[in-house]
């Protein structure tokens, strides 16, 4: 070989060491942006999920070098940074408008400025705030961000006595500001006041996206990554959440639930206790109500960890699939966020068991199983949906001003049983019933599909007449509302539409009742619905909270409601278990604290998705506290070869009579599997990367193959030849 022609090679071989590795192969169905993560770094090992899309984290200088790494591995760009809080010095010192805004950082009773560490404070956000925003976005849209995510617009309930929020009270309400805490009214008021001032801000960075857009002919969209009403609500933080998908230029929400969130402790027959699943399950159906017939598009967030470091990899793995599996209860969502700081899972190192000293990189077991439910997720927008379990149509209806009566002097309850009272005993009776958002009651098709909705204004109020005469109409023609609310609550004395502008109503539920015809209304002493049009209503007059005082409480409750449905022919069921059926996919649940009986029993072939090794079982039970995704092979094995489930990302690349070429690829150095349906028989060669694969598993009952090998974060190709 000639000198010349070695130099070249090095020339050529230096260039693609310094390039890195090479991009997954474009794929079709990445445009639907169907699987998601989010990463403050460049592109690495680790970090590689293989999702459509990445969300790169920062708006600070060295962003656009950060979407680059990203970009040139195949992804869709999206950039996501903090509304309420980051690393804004820039803003809070004056370096950007000259003007010092640390007394709009969030500060409680005491005058501490509530920290999200050190000087990167939670604020109040001026007109100003909203300006820095924009100019931080500015950089992504330059990068060539084609979505813009402004995650977490939260304002503490126990702050509003900064210098910036008086200012903001002014302004608002035309009068002097009232410390929060001084009377109901005054906490009222506070919360709304911090309600419209993140709606305003985002309001700001909407507008700025929209007007780049009619300047340059790009559609880049913008998103808010948000907690649940019912997280916020129960960790004492307003947040705009129903109200921003009103907002014009607001495509839509990432629904932020996770072990972190869905592990607050509840009530429910008496015991304090996580209650991860069924929590998770109503937040999640929180959020899916947030867009519901407005058009807006959701993404579920799953974490594999969770931002508190402390727990052991038995905790991590055990909520993950509990979270996971409540998000897959939503069938109108099929789009996912499949970890934040997919680094620090990857990377990172926690307890192998509880209490453990030493701390390990995540269980391989554990990367499997992982990477096999990322790949699956983006199959999930399947039109054949069925329920195997209890009465369907239930909602509890739930007001984004839950978040409005959680301070002082008359905080709501500490545990959120207001909501909990009312939606666990039916949820742990196998019922799916999900939150319904009282703010959209009034959009057109809204509340199609619902049997009964429960009802309380114990804990918040309505926002508007509008719902009250949606409400109404729905009882009217067929609906049976249930509403539980001794009148007692101090909230209902504080200026609002009920009371004030020529109104004089003691409490809402009194113009409801007006609306529905019942204004003489009483508590039925024998719990009777009143028929109301071809409708009905219950009303209960106790608090709800009192639900969730012991099982024979909750268990007399749920009795009620059940007599009462029957008057309307509502068939009335009850499970220990919730399944889901979503075209090949099944999802289910054993629920604890649930009726008595024999845990249901699934026959047939599947395969656990959570299960590393991805062998076939014949026999599946929904036992208490189990938790499952499955493959039914019986409803996806036919026709031509095809992957069934892998823990990598792959892509057929080649496909023949004799022969089927597929690039992989998956997070560097975890272990792989790809089951795959083969009814030529088995292969007589698998090679990867043009070496031979050995062993290989193959079963002639059900023409399925496992191949297993070690992962890598660059594209290989993986050929079978028959």
């Amino acid at each position: 070989m000639n000198l010349t022609l070695v130099l070249s090679l090095t020339t050529l071989l230096l260039t693609a060491a310094e390039l890195g590795p090479l991009p997954f192969p474009a794929d079709p169905a990445q445009a639907a942006e169907r699987t998601c993560f989010q990463t403050g770094q460049s592109w690495s090992v680790t970090g590689d999920l293989g999702s459509d899309v990445a969300i790169v984290y920062g708006i600070d200088p060295a962003l656009p070098q950060r979407i680059q790494s990203w970009r040139e591995r195949g992804y869709r760009i999206h950039v996501m940074t903090g509304v309420s809080w980051g690393q804004y010095q820039d803003y809070l010192y004056g370096r950007f408008d000259g003007i010092n805004h640390e007394d709009e950082a969030q500060t409680d009773r005491a005058g501490n400025k509530v920290s999200h560490g050190g000087d990167v404070y939670y604020m109040c956000p001026g007109i100003n705030y909203g300006k820095f925003l924009c100019r931080g976005v500015q950089r992504a849209l330059d990068a060539g961000a084609q979505g813009i995510h402004l995650e977490e617009p939260e304002f503490w309930v126990r702050s509003g006595y900064s210098e910036g929020f008086k200012r903001e009270w002014r302004a608002f309400y035309g009068d002097n500001w009232q410390p929060p805490h001084s009377s109901v009214d005054a906490q009222w008021r506070a919360s709304k006041l911090k309600y419209f001032l993140y709606r305003r801000a985002l309001q700001q960075v909407f507008d700025y996206v929209q007007e780049y857009n009619q300047r340059t002919g790009r559609q880049v969209r913008c998103y808010v990554p948000t907690h649940s009403l019912l997280n916020y609500a129960h960790w004492r933080i307003v947040s705009p959440e129903s109200s921003l998908a009103q907002l014009s230029g607001c495509d839509g929400y990432i629904a932020q639930v996770w072990t972190g969130t869905s592990r607050t402790p509840n009530v429910y027959d008496g015991k304090l206790r996580e209650r991860t699943f069924e929590t998770a399950f109503l937040e999640y159906g929180a959020m899916q109500n947030l867009v519901r017939a407005t058009g807006r598009r959701v993404w579920y967030l799953n974490d594999p960890v969770e931002d508190n470091p402390d727990h052991d990899w038995n905790d991590y793995r055990a909520n993950w699939e509990s979270t996971l599996v409540a998000s897959l209860f939503q069938p109108e969502v099929w789009r996912y966020e499949v970890a934040p700081w997919p680094e620090r899972i990857f990377a990172g190192k926690y307890r192998a068991t509880t209490g453990a000293a030493e701390r390990s990189l995540i269980p391989p077991a554990y990367a499997t199983e992982l990477q096999t439910v990322m790949n699956a997720l983006n199959d999930l927008n399947q039109p054949r949906v069925e329920w195997d379990c209890g009465t369907a149509g239930l909602g509890v209806l739930a007001s984004d001003s839950l978040m409005f009566q959680r301070g002082d002097p008359a905080p709501s309850d500490p545990h959120l049983g207001n909501v909990y009272g009312l939606a666990l005993p039916f949820l742990k009776r196998g019922m799916p019933i999900t939150p319904v958002q009282l703010e959209n009651v009034a959009l057109p098709g809204y509340l199609a599909g619902f049997r009964a909705l429960l009802l309380t204004y114990q804990g918040m109020k309505p926002l508007s007449t509008e719902v009250h005469r949606a409400l109404a109409d729905w009882v009217k023609t067929g609906g049976m509302l249930v509403f539980v609310d001794d009148d007692t609550d101090p909230f209902n004395s504080v200026q609002e539409w009920w009371n004030t502008k020529g109104l004089s109503y003691t409490t809402p539920r009194v113009h409801l009742f007006e609306q529905l015809g019942l204004s003489q209304a009483s508590p039925n002493p024998d719990a009777k619905p009143t028929a109301v049009g071809k409708g009905s209503v219950l009303w209960l007059r106790q608090n709800p909270v009192t639900l969730t005082a012991a099982a024979e409480t909750s268990a007399r409750f749920v009795d009620t409601v059940r007599r009462a449905l029957a008057m309307t022919g509502v068939k009335w069921t009850e499970a220990n278990h919730l399944l889901l059926r979503r075209g090949p996919y099944v999802i289910a649940a054993g629920l604890d604290e649930s009726i008595a009986g024999d845990p249901l029993v699934l026959s047939g072939r599947f395969v656990s998705l959570f299960d590393p090794d991805l062998q076939v079982k014949t026999r599946i039970t929904i036992s208490p506290g189990s938790r499952y995704f499955l493959l039914d092979l019986n409803q996806t094995t036919g026709g031509e070869p095809k992957v069934l489930a892998s823990a990598c990302k792959t892509l057929v690349s080649e496909q023949g009579p004799a022969s089927l070429s597929l690039t992989v690829e998956g997070v560097e150095s975890t272990p792989a599997i790809v089951l795959f349906y083969s009814p030529r028989g088995a292969p007589r060669s698998i090679t990867l990367a043009g070496k031979p694969l050995e062993p290989i598993k193959y079963s002639a009952d059900g023409h399925l193959l496992w191949i297993p090998f070690t992962n890598d974060s660059s594209p290989r190709e993986l050929k079978l030849l028959f």
